[in-house]
């Protein structure tokens, strides 16, 4: 996604020139005139991401704008010039929260570097919010990424279970976020704070189950050498996420109902049965309800769970996320990996959009940290994504920065979806669900091509390929595909 400067400057000379260096530079500008246009275009809710402003102005001064930016809340980064280098002017701008200064005129180069630092910064002043709210167990709604109709759905229903302890089962696909909501729903309650404690019960071994959720005392079995809390004891005063609860065996389930029923727990080993207060969170991606009827979970504890059901949606039913989505993991991976990627060209985020995405956000993320390594320029390439677009990074010789005319950027959006190849790229990499297909499929579909755009003329097909005419012969034969032999030669 573009990244916009917001330019303050009362000389439009001035901001023609620094626009035409950003511009140059992949970023969009906007423009105003003095310290209070500028406010009236944050007010306005137009995207801003860094603010460059004169400190010498009529009307509203610099100064003063930057000081009314942040007692108003806007934390964009901003970035002061000043004509002359007045020391005291520049502290005291500093001192008011700008970020960076350069004198005008300045190079192009100062301009870009400056703009890209106070974009580093804002990545890493958004990551330690987020990860001391996440460490603090003080996620809530207003931190999930997302403003389709699907996502803002869950939000709602979210907070109101929030208010109360409610039990919660959360629904939907594999890697969707359910324990993103999880603990929304824990920080946006009035346990926000206390403990979060997340259990996958698909992945903790049978024979240990029991001692896991409800712990046991030392000496209770072989191998307890010290005594363990459990993590009903570990939540207690918080939140329990019971990730994949489908997943529980049946003994347990009984176990489990009544710890919900009756708000105690029995460890192993235990004479005496110890009280908890756990508010209970659950998430499946399986169909809890058909396996009550094959008798595979409890009825009764399938709705003991199931009081207040949030279905999280699949990636395919909120594309209109994705952007937000991309921009968000590559602020955090510029960080974990000290990049400098500003966002995604338009041709990218169109192919993007376009895809399917069955792992949804899971492979999502997965896919942009694989693009923020690979990436050597300042915007996301669809290069950069090869096992999704099946497109190649061009030799350095040959990589120049082309920007594609919009129809024919829908056009490859449209065929991504539709999972068929693109004009220039006849045979397919990636199978409908977009995984990749097997290399002797491929070489049948490339074998094949050749043949029809060489009409039949085996010797020139079979020198294209860097094969011999032979070995053309036998995987022709081996792979059944059709030639009209009368017209090899």
């Amino acid at each position: 996604m573009t990244k916009t400067v917001l330019v303050v400057d009362d000389d439009p000379t001035q901001r023609r020139l620094i626009q035409a260096v950003l511009e140059r530079e992949s970023f969009s500008v906007s423009h105003a005139e003095n310290g209070d246009a500028a406010m009236a275009h944050l007010a306005s809710g137009a995207p801003v991401d860094v603010v460059l402003l004169d400190l010498v102005m009529p009307g509203l001064s610099g100064q003063d704008t930057l000081k009314e930016m942040r007692a108003r809340g806007f934390t964009q980064p901003v970035i002061v010039l000043t004509a002359s280098g007045g020391v005291d002017t520049v502290v005291k701008a500093m001192q008011a929260g700008a970020t960076d200064f350069f004198i005008k005129p300045a190079s192009p180069e100062r301009i870009t570097v400056s703009i890209r630092n106070a974009l580093s910064m804002g990545d890493l002043k958004g990551e330690v919010e987020r990860l001391t709210k996440r460490a603090g167990n003080r996620t809530t709604f207003a931190d999930l990424i997302g403003t389709s109709p699907a996502m803002t759905l869950v939000k709602r229903m979210g907070e109101r279970a929030a208010k109360s302890s409610i039990p919660i089962l959360i629904t939907g696909e594999s890697g969707v976020g359910k324990e993103l909501i999880a603990r929304a729903v824990h920080g946006a309650s009035d346990r926000a704070g206390k403990p979060f404690v997340a259990v996958n019960c698909g992945a903790i071994p049978e024979n240990l189950v029991e001692s896991i959720l409800f712990g046991h005392e030392k000496g209770s079995f072989t191998g307890a050498t010290d005594k363990h809390l459990g993590k009903f004891k570990e939540a207690d005063g918080g939140t329990l996420f019971l990730d994949e609860v489908g997943e529980l065996p049946l003994d347990m389930q009984v176990k489990l109902l009544r710890a919900l029923q009756e708000g105690e727990i029995d460890p192993i080993g235990s004479k005496r049965s110890q009280k908890v207060d756990v508010r209970i969170v659950s998430a499946t991606n399986r169909d809890v309800a058909h396996a009550v009827e094959q008798g595979r979970f409890r009825e009764d504890l399938y709705y003991r769970l199931n009081v207040f059901p949030i279905e999280a949606p699949s990636l395919r039913e909120r594309r209109d996320d994705i952007p937000a989505l991309v921009e968000a993991f590559i602020r955090r991976f510029n960080v974990e990996e000290g990049k400098r990627v500003v966002g995604a060209a338009p041709e990218t985020l169109a192919f993007l959009n376009a895809f399917d995405w069955p792992g949804n956000v899971r492979q999502l993320e997965n896919a942009v940290y694989r693009a923020i390594i690979l990436a050597d320029a300042p915007y996301l390439q669809p290069y950069d994504f090869p096992a999704i677009s099946g497109i190649v990074a061009p030799p350095p010789e040959a990589a120049a920065p082309v920007t594609p005319d919009l129809p024919a950027v829908l056009q490859a959006a449209h065929a991504a979806m539709a999972r068929t190849p693109a004009p220039d790229s006849p045979v397919r990499i990636l199978d409908d669900r977009g995984h990749l297909r097997t290399l002797e499929e491929i070489e049948r579909d490339l074998i094949q091509h050749a043949i029809e755009v060489y009409a039949g003329h085996m010797s020139e097909v079979a020198r294209r390929l860097g094969i011999g005419r032979s070995t053309l012969y036998r995987k022709v034969r081996e792979q059944g595909i059709e030639v009209d032999f009368k017209e090899a030669s």
